[in-house]
């Protein structure tokens, strides 16, 4: 197999490698302290989704005030951080992997530099900041989760394009000519695909490209769960398909071989039956009026 992949490259368009491309990791270092390029795309996607937000509850029907933006800008960045931390040790660690679990050295998960960031774990802090904040505020949880989903895919954007200036989570050895096929240093010399750009390109663009129009230019945000029913569909969905181009985690490889998929694409399944599910709910269901309820302080 070795042997057919080095041949194939060997006839394959010279590839691009990633070192030539002069990109760093990091902004600027200041003694032992380095400004991380991912930092930056976390803080950007919360910050850029916080600014929508803002804009979106103005319009009419809005189920939430700015002081529950404010709330759920708080609360979803320790959910993003905490959730994705906590999900990678929990789903990527451990088990049939080959890195010890994480839960054994709990001093290791608040070690984010040191890298490992779970989508689902992230996700799953989201809807928890959520759920806490439409609780305590006695807000439609639906109705807030339409209105987050708008704003979701700036950060995948941005993030993925930090795994791509990192030059890590690449994709799989290239079959045959492909003129983008990139080299990663860590990834030995074959040509790869550079997956973290079809993330971003699916994860994060083309749900932007999707999302902001069905909120500004349709009615969708009147159909409780429509939105987040098409933005959980479309994303999972998206990283489904760009599973078979990524190298599965290291840790991963006997578990993607031995069920036929990778542990992403087994985690996406059911939340695309989800987002269809909702979907077909939201649009047999009447649309909500028009009319802005008067907030009570």
């Amino acid at each position: 197999m070795s042997l057919t992949l080095l041949a194939a490259a060997a006839q394959a368009p010279e590839p691009i490698y990633w070192v030539n491309l002069g990109l760093k990791n990091y902004l600027f270092r200041l003694g032992s302290f380095e400004l991380r390029w991912y930092s930056l795309a976390y803080l950007a996607g919360i910050v850029l989704g916080y600014w929508h937000l803002s804009r979106m509850i103005k319009s009419p029907g809005a189920p939430l005030a700015q002081r529950h933006a404010d709330d759920l800008f708080f609360y979803c960045t320790i959910g993003i951080i905490l959730g994705g931390r906590l999900g990678y040790a929990t789903f990527y660690t451990g088990g049939s992997s080959d890195i010890p679990s994480l839960w054994l050295h709990p001093a290791e998960l608040v070690k984010l530099w040191h890298g490992g960031m779970s989508f689902h774990g992230g996700l799953i802090g989201v809807l928890l900041a959520m759920l806490w904040v439409s609780w305590r505020n006695q807000l439609s949880f639906v109705r807030v989760a339409d209105y987050i989903s708008v704003c979701v895919p700036f950060g995948m954007l941005f993030g993925r394009l930090a795994n791509f200036v990192n030059g890590e989570l690449w994709g799989r050895v290239v079959s045959g000519p492909l003129p983008w096929a990139m080299v990663f240093p860590d990834a030995g010399p074959l040509p790869r695909h550079p997956s973290q750009l079809y993330e971003a390109a699916l994860e994060g663009l083309l749900m932007i490209l999707i999302m902001i129009p069905l909120f500004w230019k349709t009615r969708a945000r009147f159909r409780p769960g429509l939105l987040v029913g098409v933005f959980t569909a479309g994303i999972a969905s998206a990283r489904f398909t760009v599973e078979f181009f990524r190298e599965p985690d290291a840790q991963l490889q006997h578990f993607a071989q031995a069920t036929g998929l990778s542990m992403g694409q087994w985690l996406t399944i059911p939340l695309i039956l989800l987002g269809l599910f909702m979907v077909g709910r939201a649009l047999t269901r009447p649309e909500l009026s028009t009319r802005r309820p008067i907030e009570i302080t």
